[in-house]
């Protein structure tokens, strides 16, 4: 998942950047308003954390830009705590508040927090490019997989048997038909490759891979992604 975190204080941009980071987060930082719009043009962005006042556009004035073609999650920062202030900025198209100085762990939990509703409310699947079932997602343009919005690290083969799976949500594929799609080549004993690597997939994206939600074996035939 990539976050934008915009503050013109650099020690802040530096701190929430290394929590993020030790998450699993790709960060992108910007110094004021201006700066951000610039990164959420050029680079895919699931989610902002934006302070108010700043030089050149505030925070405020930037969620507004963002808010007219885009419905990213935005976490508003600010050193303020009155309620006026927090309903400014909810009014103005912020998602969340939060002020400073901060508890990590509930930046954290807040951004965890969005990210999982952003995907499981359909925010994301309008793309053709997006996968989903029950709270499995594959984003295909960013190469990302989620559940519940927590991101999950795959190899490209792993992937792409997720995605084959995910794709055709339901449709059981036989071990055969799994490798000659993903390896592009004629199967030949390919029974313990392919479970080694739905092994591994399911240690990823299962909370108990022995008894998995999302990618069931179908003893004789082969391989399911459960349409949920």
């Amino acid at each position: 998942m990539n976050i934008l975190v915009c503050d013109d204080d650099k020690e802040i941009l530096d701190a929430i950047k290394i929590y993020l980071e030790n998450e699993g987060y790709k960060v992108f930082r910007a110094s004021n308003g201006l700066a951000a719009l610039e990164v959420v043009e050029e680079h895919e962005i699931h989610l902002v954390i934006m302070d108010i006042m700043m030089p050149q556009m505030d925070g405020l004035r930037a969620t507004m830009k963002i808010r007219e073609d885009k419905n990213i999650p935005v976490i508003m920062l600010s050193a303020k705590s009155e309620d006026t202030d927090k309903i400014m900025g909810l009014n103005m198209g912020a998602d969340d508040y939060i002020t400073k100085p901060f508890n990590p762990l509930e930046l954290i939990a807040r951004v965890r927090s969005q990210l999982r509703r952003y995907m499981t409310l359909g925010s994301m699947e309008t793309k053709s490019n997006v996968y989903k079932t029950g709270g499995l997602v594959i984003d295909d343009e960013c190469k990302v997989v989620s559940v519940d919005g927590d991101e999950v690290k795959l190899t490209p083969v792993q992937y792409k048997i997720l995605k084959l799976l995910t794709a055709n949500a339901g449709r059981v594929f036989s071990i055969d038909e799994i490798y000659e799609k993903v390896w592009k080549e004629v199967a030949f004993c390919p029974e313990n490759t392919v479970a080694v690597h739905i092994r591994k997939i399911r240690e990823g994206i299962e909370i108990n891979p022995k008894e998995p939600k999302y990618l069931k074996v179908v003893w004789g035939i082969g391989y399911k992604v459960e349409k949920i």
